[in-house]
């Protein structure tokens, strides 16, 4: 059936049943886990948020490619485009939309044949076209992390050669999508897929700052400190970005910043304390990843 007859009938090759039925078992609605209250807020991303939010908004080209190292908060972006259209902060045309991860793990367990992973892959991108195609309800958008493995030059995927199914349609403009990956995988295994990288636009991810991690900290503590029933002053969120900047240098805030506040946090609660998260348990974090001993942590 072609997307006109579609449109005239008001059908759907594939059922209302059927699609939510895939959608439950091989995507997470990162949208419903967010009014769960199941993430952090994300802050320090507003400039990259805004920018997403304009590739969707366009009619054809409509599908991201994020980019960034490991721990600078690429798959982060997913769940800051979900709390603003919680918070109804979109453009009418995203109000109330869906964001959906493709869970490709889930979608290749227990396949016998390529013909099974499509088989469970296809119906899903066909039934959402069907849907955003009408345009009488809010759109559902695609989130797929490490995107280049389902590249076909990405040989060690099982999964290498899905694009080429979506290709189809990307082109039609009728799923959005928003990939990630890190610019050295994007640079070997997308670009030397023309048609495919054509039809994305990239955003860029540096690290963060030391005063934007330190404010992203600050933004998170709250839940912290409800997880672990301590006090985390703003003092000690200065003071873990400072360390893990000085010495844990093979890996990128604000990951190695919420990872060192949360070891903090657990070694303090582990000695029996209850108070205020300080100083010692901070170094001890600190020292545990980078292998110093914990009175050279300053």
């Amino acid at each position: 059936m072609t997307t006109k007859n579609i449109l005239e009938r008001n059908q759907f090759s594939v059922s209302d049943e059927e699609l939510q039925s895939l959608i439950s078992r091989y995507t997470r609605d990162i949208t419903d886990l967010d009014r769960q209250g199941r993430f952090d807020p994300i802050s320090g991303r507003d400039a990259e948020l805004d920018h997403m939010t304009l590739i969707l908004l366009q009619r054809l080209r409509k599908n991201v490619m994020l980019l960034g190292n490991a721990g600078v908060g690429k798959t982060a972006l997913f769940i800051g485009l979900a709390q603003l259209i919680n918070q109804d902060k979109v453009p009418d045309l995203l109000k109330g939309a869906t964001i959906i991860e493709l869970e490709m793990s889930m979608i290749g367990a227990g396949s016998q044949s390529r013909a099974d992973l499509e088989g469970r892959l296809i119906p899903i991108v066909k039934g959402v076209s069907e849907r955003n195609a009408l345009r009488d309800r809010p759109p559902i958008i695609f989130c797929i992390d490490e995107i280049h493995q389902l590249m076909i030059s990405f040989k060690a995927s099982s999964y290498s050669g899905i694009a080429d199914l979506l290709k189809p349609y990307l082109t039609e403009g009728l799923i959005y999508v928003i990939g990630a990956t890190t610019r050295e995988e994007y640079q070997d295994y997308v670009t030397v897929e023309p048609a495919i990288d054509r039809r994305f636009q990239r955003i860029v991810l540096d690290m963060p700052d030391p005063e934007t991690t330190y404010h992203i900290l600050l933004n998170m503590k709250a839940n912290f400190e409800q997880h672990y029933r301590i006090a985390i002053s703003d003092e000690a969120c200065a003071y873990i970005v400072k360390l893990a900047e000085r010495y844990i240098r093979n890996r990128t805030n604000p990951d190695k910043s919420i990872l060192s506040l949360d070891q903090a946090c657990a070694r303090y609660v582990k000695k029996g304390l209850s108070d205020a998260l300080d100083r010692a348990s901070i170094e001890e974090a600190i020292a545990g990843e980078t292998g110093l001993d914990a009175s050279a942590v300053r």
